[in-house]
Formats: structure tokens, C-alpha cells, sequence
């Protein structure tokens, strides 16, 4: 492990002041990725500043506006939240995923997002809710929308001295669900070969008012499925719908091929996950 300075503080200000500094600063929210990241030279840090301790990155909690949840706050907090069970449940559902109940309950959902891996898990279920992420330095806070935060593998668009403070999902609208699914090798403890997250509202008679369809792994970073949304929005819902969407979803993903899998087994696996994670989502409104 490389030598850096430490810190702690306890209110966002004091973070914004030490993010601020000359050098590398680096944030440490559960330490799950940065703290492997150091060791092996994948990252540099002049200092690393664990964030966990300060009450706006721990918020989790629900306001007219939506579900705030705090940068630092644990997946296994998330998961179990009766908020994100009832109206999120794609986010619950991905939140359970990621590595073992110990890492769950250390690493926080910020953690994730920041660490911007293209098939990092509860990134598609936030892209399906229309997430917006609100970050924060010493000159002010700005708000972004999700779906523009990541520039590429491992890069967000946070600029120096900034930090992302909180996530807030909007108010999740009557007769909708979301869902998350991913595909890997083994039963735990592994990466999404692919990953599908899908949010459904319906209106009367089961015409879809709004669809999102977001995919891991199969670009350089997580994407929007946007033609498989326009095919679904405005039509009754229907399985040859899905099937029709489905097929759609491909056309956003532009897969590598890698030891876990071949570009056309990752298109594949596309279709498969998405007309999979519909269907749940289908089935969670009528239930």
C-alpha cells in the first residue's frame, strides 16, 4: 500500500475543504474497491477521506420529490429499506447482488456509482428510475442527471474537488415496477457478464406510459436501451411486445469479447434479459 494521508471528517464542509487540496484526494466510502484499487497501483491517492461519518451521505429517506439516498449509506440499508422494496424494487434487487453480505454492509451505493464500472450492478436499476445524482465542492452543488454522470470505463464527469453527496429517484408513479437481472458464471460473488435493469408504467388497458431499459456490460459504459424503450411506450403491453423490445435493447449495446464471454453471447444475453426483467416488472404491477 502506497503512503497517503487520512482523514475523517464529520460534516460535509470540513470533506469539501480537504477535497479542495493540492494532489490526489481520494474518497473512501466502504473501501471495498479503493482500498484493492491502491494496493494493486490501479489508483493513486495523496490522500484518501472516509466520508462514511458525515449525516448528508448517510441520508435514506423519502421526500415529495422522491427517495434521497445518501452517497455513503450501505447496499444492505438500501436493500431492506421498506421504501426501495415498495416502490424501487430493481434497486433492492441489485443491491443484494453485489459481492457477500459483508461487503454489503460496507460498501455504500455512491461507492458504486463512482466507481463507474461498466457492469457495476445498481447503476442500470438507477438509470431505470431516472436517477439524478447531486454532487458538491467548496463552490456549490450542481445537479446531474444520471445518465450523463459517466464518461467512460472507471470515469465519471466529477470535476476537482467535488463529491457526489446524494441520488434521488423520483416519486415512483401508480401501476409501475422496476427489475433488475444479470447473467454471470458463477452463483455469487462475481461480475455481470451482462446486466439488465427495467422500469414499467402502465396506464389503461395495459398501454405502457413510460418504459426504461438500461444495460451492464456491454459498452464502455452503462447505457440506455432507448429504441427497446420507444417500442414500448405508447402500445398495449403484450409478450410479442417484449419479445419486439427485446430485440430493440440490442441495438445499444456494442460488446467486447473478453474471457467471460463473446460479443454476440453478450447480445444475447441482452435479449434474453430483458424480455426477462419486463416480465417481472409486468408481473409486480399486477400483483
Amino acid at each position: 500500500m502506497p503512503d497517503f494521508d487520512f482523514a475523517q471528517p464529520t460534516s460535509l464542509d470540513e470533506a469539501l475543504s480537504l477535497f479542495a487540496a493540492d494532489g490526489e484526494v481520494r474518497a473512501l466510502v466502504g473501501g471495498t474497491d479503493i482500498v484493492d484499487q491502491l494496493k494493486t497501483g490501479r489508483r493513486n491517492a495523496d490522500m484518501v477521506v472516509d466520508v462514511k461519518r458525515i449525516p448528508e451521505l448517510q441520508r435514506l429517506e423519502v421526500e415529495d420529490d422522491g427517495l434521497h439516498i445518501g452517497a455513503a449509506r450501505s447496499l444492505t440499508d438500501i436493500g431492506e429499506f421498506p421504501a426501495v422494496l415498495a416502490g424501487y424494487k430493481g434497486l433492492s434487487d441489485s443491491a443484494v447482488l453485489i459481492g457477500s453480505w459483508q461487503i454489503q454492509n460496507r460498501a455504500g451505493l455512491g461507492g458504486n456509482v463512482c466507481n463507474a464500472a461498466p457492469s457495476g450492478d445498481t447503476i442500470p436499476a438507477l438509470l431505470s428510475h431516472d436517477t439524478k445524482a447531486i454532487v458538491a465542492s467548496s463552490s456549490g452543488r450542481r445537479e446531474i442527471e444520471l445518465s450523463d454522470f459517466f464518461a467512460g470505463p472507471g470515469q465519471t464527469v466529477l470535476q476537482k474537488g467535488e463529491i457526489l453527496v446524494e441520488l434521488i429517484l423520483p416519486t415512483s408513479p401508480a401501476n409501475s415496477a422496476s427489475s433488475y437481472l444479470r447473467f454471470i458464471p458463477r452463483n455469487e460473488m462475481d461480475i455481470a457478464v451482462v446486466g439488465v435493469g427495467t422500469f414499467l408504467q402502465l396506464g389503461s388497458g395495459n398501454t405502457v406510459e413510460k418504459a426504461r431499459i438500461a444495460l451492464a456490460s456491454v459498452a464502455p459504459t452503462p447505457v440506455r436501451a432507448r429504441a427497446a424503450e420507444e417500442v414500448l411506450e405508447g402500445n398495449v403491453l403484450s409478450d410479442d411486445l417484449i419479445e419486439t423490445a427485446a430485440m430493440a435493447a440490442v441495438e445499444a449495446a456494442t460488446p467486447i469479447t473478453d474471457v467471460r464471454g463473446s460479443a454476440e453471447y453478450r447480445r444475447e444475453l441482452v435479449k434474453v434479459l430483458t424480455r426477462r426483467t419486463l416480465g417481472i416488472a409486468r408481473d409486480r404491477i399486477s400483483s
